[in-house]
């Protein structure tokens, strides 16, 4: 008995490379693992994105994450700070400006849009004022400075 399922009834992906990761490719969405990479840091975070064309879940699982979504338009101009739990979602709204730091042994499932990308994700840089607000909020949230 050939215990082998076909590849035409399941996939199985994984991954340990750090950063983004797009695992599944849909014909409308994708799913990616996000690991710890050292630009996820408070210390090494120096922009905001946002996507013009779809939401983005979020789920942790494993390790810390504090999500930070920017108010505004243009630009930035209030930061706000939210401490991921595990296996819960967090849909990011289309054009919400994010950004994200995580402790070394994060592990986020992620959920967009496949077309997302760099043409239709804009980025905007913080200010030094908000590279401090986001270390102050880390430090209220964590602790420390991640």
């Amino acid at each position: 008995m050939n215990n082998s399922i076909p590849t035409s009834l399941l996939e199985i992906h994984e991954t340990q490379k750090p950063g983004f990761q797009p695992l599944i490719d849909s014909d409308c969405w994708r799913v990616a693992i996000l690991s710890f990479a050292p630009d996820l840091t408070p210390q090494q975070l120096v922009e905001f994105q946002r996507h013009n064309e779809s939401d983005e879940v979020f789920v942790l699982l494993s390790g810390r994450c504090i999500l930070f979504l920017g108010e505004g338009d243009d630009s930035v101009t209030w930061v706000f700070a939210h401490n991921l739990e595990p296996f819960k979602l967090y849909n990011v709204r289309r054009r919400a400006w994010h950004a994200h730091v995580q402790s070394a042994d994060a592990k986020l499932l992620i959920v967009e849009n496949r077309n997302t990308s760099r043409l239709n994700s804009p980025r905007i840089d913080l200010s030094p004022h908000q590279r401090e607000e986001i270390f102050e909020l880390t430090r209220q949230l964590w602790g420390v400075h991640g």
